[in-house]
């Protein structure tokens, strides 16, 4: 009993000192230098690192984006960690000394929201759609975030907080700030039940957040991928002439950006689809399917497994709801 009594504090004074050696180490994180892109007159982005988000990246594999109006900026999306929202603060305080008025969140994935924290501590308002509340309030954001912590210390630690939006969106939206308009449209479910994108007035400038990936495989997970095809085409119909994505460079070339999305959502539903219809299990399936079409694009090892298990999965759902 002794010995039991000894062990139990001996492991909570280890666990006491991991955490604060976890703590210091975030505290000691040095604030990289982010250097926006200007894609037109006052728009700019900058662009995470390809692949999916690690330690050796720093969780920096996400883009993000401002607007500089006459009367403050307007940024969309806030990157992967609390360290690299302060470094998207920072890189926006070098181009203007305007207020950040707003972060509007595309959707409330862990890549694109972990940095709300330093907007909500330069006094912005968060906007979102109201869809976001079942990932804040159902569990999942909670265990990404407990995920998160472990995958990604010290850039994600005990101090990074899931921050709820001050504005939930309903449908479509739109607003003007300085003269500038801003049309909030909502087209998920798709990528995420929440997801929305951003057109910046007359710029032909358009944020896609996740509904568009270029230069890598897509995360999929568990995305109502039909209905996510059913945007692109909904997106080109809008004529934009510059799209800013939530992963790779900009697209100015839509229709052909569209493509390596567009296919590989449409390969694995076709692939994934077959084995449900064969009654073939998951593993059987995965090992016979030929990804050699996409095994070089990058982030598809990271992906490409749970993207095909979620989308089974979802097969399985679309095949018993026409019975």
């Amino acid at each position: 009993m002794i010995f039991w009594r000894n062990a139990c504090i001996a492991w909570a004074l280890f666990v006491a000192s991991a955490a604060q050696a976890a703590n210091v180490g975030a505290a000691s994180v040095a604030l990289p230098v982010l250097v926006p892109q200007r894609v037109a007159p006052d728009i700019y982005f900058i662009q995470g690192k390809a692949g999916v988000a690690s330690r050796e990246n720093h969780g920096f594999n996400s883009n993000a984006g401002f607007v500089v109006t006459h009367d403050g900026v307007v940024v969309i999306d806030a990157l992967g960690t609390t360290v690299l929202g302060n470094a998207m603060v920072a890189a926006i305080r070098k181009i203007t000394d305007k207020p950040i008025r707003k972060v509007i969140v595309t959707h409330y994935h862990a890549d694109h929201v972990y940095g709300l924290q330093a907007f909500k501590e330069a006094g912005a308002e968060i906007w979102s759609h109201v869809a976001a509340r079942e990932y804040l309030n159902g569990g999942e954001g909670a265990a990404r975030l407990l995920q998160r912590r472990i995958d990604l210390a010290p850039w994600v630690d005990e101090a990074t907080k899931l921050i709820p939006a001050d504005v939930w969106i309903e449908g479509n939206q739109s607003f003007k700030l300085g003269g500038t308009q801003f049309d909030i449209v909502y087209l998920g479910p798709a990528h995420s039940p929440e997801d929305i994108i951003i057109v910046v007035g007359k710029s032909g400038v358009l944020f896609t957040g996740d509904i568009l990936f270029t230069g890598r495989i897509p995360f999929v997970g568990k995305a109502d991928s039909k209905r996510w095809l059913q945007t692109f085409s909904k997106l080109i119909d809008l004529k934009p002439h510059t799209m800013i994505t939530g992963h790779g460079p900009p697209s100015r070339n839509p229709a052909a950006d569209f493509a390596l999305t567009r296919d590989y959502l449409i390969f694995i539903r076709q692939s994934m689809g077959r084995a449900v219809e064969d009654f073939v299990a998951f593993d059987e399936a995965y090992a016979k399917t030929d990804w050699s079409r996409f095994a070089k694009v990058p982030a598809f090892e990271a992906a490409n497994r749970i993207n095909a298990y979620g989308t089974y999965l979802l097969m399985e759902k679309e095949s018993l709801s026409k019975k």
